[in-house]
């Protein structure tokens, strides 16, 4: 499934605050190495207490520290930046803990814990604004040296333990701040888009009054059906929820004749309706911010036995969402009075989805259709209570 109506633009952002992390790992890691174990034994002639060994650990560290990148930068192109981070910190404070306590193990008093670079990941971990991470790398490097004061038996570990909590919770603080700027500009954006996609419906619906209702409808029912099945995430229920709003939109373009004729349809006029799934999603991908509803618009009247239409897509080449919505917009459809005919009975209705179970519609899904059917009961039920309502309101 396609993620939430922000996703591609948080991709974005994870995608550069990554380079932006990367820059300064290797920027400030290596340029400490070069200062530390190069210029200044150069300018001043000292010799590193840990000499060659110190050395080539540090070699070691450089090595492992570049075939990092390679693999980092396919994470990249394959939109998986958010596991950069992680994998650079679990490798970097591994080898950190594994090479310090085989250094010092025996001499804990030539140890002087801390480094810049751990410094630098705990200060820039809330730009990834991931409460996750920020607490994998402050928890993290507190575990490290602790360990590792535990182990070559240094008491004086506690004074970077200080210091990593002090910055942790400057980098808490900047975390929250980034946070609140981030759903603040995600809340009004959720907004603007709400209005945006019922203000599209409302147009469809003043096209056709007998579909009034139909989209919000179909909306509720594919809604209920997918939560049922467990594997989406709120942010992803939300954006499928406008696709199911939206999943009539093309009918704009059919003709209203053919769209209100009170009788049978003729091969011509069938064939025009059933171009309305392919207008539709063309004109959403055009659209900033709706292109993840083009899936349900366009796929939303294949059938399970591969006779629908537009392409004839069979089975599980149908998209999830699109299969879903098929069977919520079948039974509003069949429980809703049309130009054309009266409606059904909800049951007359359930029995029909239940009869098309493995030609029309999705084996699987039409046996969770089952479970949650009265629940769309309930729903059928405040329907018509909010219809009578505005009817009253109406006339007076």
């Amino acid at each position: 499934m396609q993620k939430g109506f922000l996703s591609t633009a948080l991709i974005g952002e994870e995608r550069r605050a990554t380079r932006l992390f990367l820059y300064l790992f290797y920027i400030i890691s290596f340029g400490y190495d070069i200062v530390y174990n190069i210029l200044i034994p150069l300018m001043t002639g000292a010799i590193p207490k840990l000499g060659i060994v110190g050395s080539y650990n540090g070699y070691f560290m450089n090595a492992i520290q570049l075939g990092l990148l390679p693999i980092a930068i396919y994470l990249m192109k394959n939109d998986r930046s958010s596991s950069v981070k992680y994998l650079y910190f679990y490798v970097y404070t591994t080898l950190n803990i594994t090479t310090e306590i085989i250094l010092f193990y025996g001499h804990p008093d030539d140890y002087h814990g801390g480094n810049i670079v751990e410094i630098i990941l705990v200060l820039f971990s809330p730009i990834f604004v991931n409460k996750k991470y920020f607490w994998t790398v402050s928890c993290g490097t507190i575990l490290k040296y602790t360990l590792i004061g535990i182990i070559i038996q240094y008491p004086n570990v506690v004074v970077p333990i200080i210091l990593i909590i002090v910055f942790s919770f400057a980098a808490y603080i900047l975390l929250n701040v980034f946070q609140g700027y981030v759903n603040t500009i995600t809340t009004s954006y959720q907004k603007q888009l709400e209005s945006i996609v019922k203000g599209i419906v409302a147009i469809l619906e003043l096209k056709d009054p007998y579909t009034r209702g139909h989209s919000e409808r179909v909306g509720r029912y594919s809604l209920l059906l997918a939560r049922k099945l467990g594997l989406f995430n709120e942010d992803e229920l939300n954006a499928f929820h406008y696709s199911c709003l939206l999943h009539d939109v093309g009918k704009v373009n059919i003709p209203d004749h053919i769209l209100t004729k009170p009788t049978r349809l003729t091969e011509a006029e069938y064939e025009i309706i059933k171009t309305h799934p392919k207008v539709g999603a063309d004109a959403i991908k055009e659209i900033d911010g709706l292109q993840w509803s083009s899936d349900v618009i366009m796929y939303h009247h294949e059938r399970w036995d591969g006779t629908g239409y537009p392409e004839q897509l069979k089975g599980s080449q149908i998209p999830l969402l699109a299969r879903i919505t098929s069977i919520a917009d079948a039974f509003d459809a069949m429980t809703t009075h049309r130009s054309y005919r009266k409606a059904l009975t909800p049951e007359e209705a359930f029995q029909r989805i239940c009869d098309g179970s493995g030609n029309q519609f999705d084996p699987h899904l039409v046996n969770v259709f089952k479970e949650v059917y009265p629940t769309w009961l309930e729903c059928i039920e405040e329907f018509e209570r909010s219809d009578i309502a505005q009817n009253l309101v109406l006339k007076f």
